[in-house]
């Protein structure tokens, strides 16, 4: 094996001879292995990477597996990716062969995962088993599609967990003001639930805002990137779906609040974040807001359901507030379904209207 030792220092270096996607020849040089062992086992892996070779462990894999999808995702989505594989998977499956694990092992885990309890005897909820075991299917299923594993072993063994769907609450128009009323000594913070709420815009959306996605002229706020806090960075990246890409028709008095804010911000350039606050601070301010008002504290994001079930009552159809809020028309019928009650009966009614003319 190509595996020499450096003499002036004492550790090993691999010089490894492969064929690349292009059919080139070519050589890679690997430096600083404290053992000959170490570094042989680098090169067998390297040289089964290299070749697809499902002979390799799992470990070997989710490498290959990371360098095909890291760079079509989000780097928030592969960070949560990442982490999922590195703390719950690698850790039981990381030094068998992956063409060797079958539904025993994928069930062997599982049972540790369903067993374990944190330190206050709390087990992971159903969702986080989901998205877990979810995660470990995605990889067979890469090795399936693109090197000709023959089964994914996780969706034989079957999930584990479910989808919890956590209660979904939200504002009055009467709520929010009373909550509104006690936002403004602070102006960021008053400016800012009343685009979160007369808008229905996502947290992200929010605080990726510009002055020049204003026209003011129009009455309309242009969606087009959201904001994320990465390793101490502020990241700004594409909205969470296509659809969310979106124009929003504001209401004149909201049209007027935001010039007077955007006036009150000086020095700012067209391109500027307008709220630089932390998503800590407005979770603080829900929290001080809705102390202050009497009402009953929910999350930011359910002011997006509030601003939703608002249009549902004012009588707009599924389609219309899709489009508004960025989500699909099909998605705002069921997950919305328990609040169109009068609307089934106003359709039963015109029914029977039409209906009496037949007899």
């Amino acid at each position: 094996m190509p595996v020499f030792k450096n003499e002036g220092n004492g550790t090993w270096y691999v010089m490894a001879r492969y064929v690349n996607w292009k059919g080139e020849r070519k050589q890679k040089c690997k430096r600083g292995f404290a053992t000959k062992r170490e570094a042989q086992e680098w090169e067998r892996k390297f040289q089964l990477q290299n070749s697809a070779d499902l002979d390799m462990d799992f470990e070997a894999f989710t490498d290959l597996y990371a360098n095909d999808v890291k760079n079509r995702l989000k780097e928030n989505t592969w960070l949560t990716k990442e982490h999922i594989i590195r703390t719950k998977i690698l850790p039981y499956f990381g030094k068998m062969k992956i063409s060797g694990i079958g539904t025993k092992e994928i069930i062997a885990w599982q049972n540790e995962l369903l067993a374990y309890r944190d330190e206050k005897r709390n087990p992971y909820s159903q969702t986080y088993l989901k998205t877990v075991h979810n995660q470990l299917s995605a990889i067979f299923n890469h090795a399936v599609r693109y090197y000709d594993l023959r089964s994914n072993p996780a969706a034989k063994a079957g999930n584990m967990g479910s989808e919890e769907h956590k209660e979904m609450l939200f504002w009055t128009k009467e709520e929010y003001k009373r909550f509104a009323d006690e936002m403004m000594d602070k102006p960021v913070s008053f400016y800012a639930f009343e685009m979160l709420y007369w808008c229905g815009i996502r947290e992200g959306e929010l605080l990726a805002l510009t002055a020049a996605d204003f026209n003011f002229d129009k009455e309309t706020v242009t969606i087009n990137k959201s904001y994320q806090r990465l390793h101490g960075e502020d990241v700004i990246t594409s909205p969470k779906t296509k659809k969310s890409n979106r124009t929003i028709k504001m209401p004149k008095f909201l049209c007027e609040e935001m010039q007077e804010y955007i006036g009150m911000l000086y020095g700012l350039k067209k391109k500027d974040r307008i709220f630089t606050v932390t998503k800590s601070y407005l979770h603080h301010e829900m929290d001080r807001g809705a102390k202050a008002a009497g009402v009953k504290r929910i999350r930011i994001h359910d002011l997006r359901h509030s601003h939703i079930s608002l249009l549902i009552d004012m009588g707009f159809s599924a389609v219309a507030i899709a489009d508004r809020v960025g989500h699909e028309s099909i998605e705002i019928t069921y997950r919305y379904a328990h609040l169109f009650p009068s609307k089934q009966a106003e359709m039963a009614d015109r029914l029977d209207d039409l209906g009496k003319g037949d007899f």
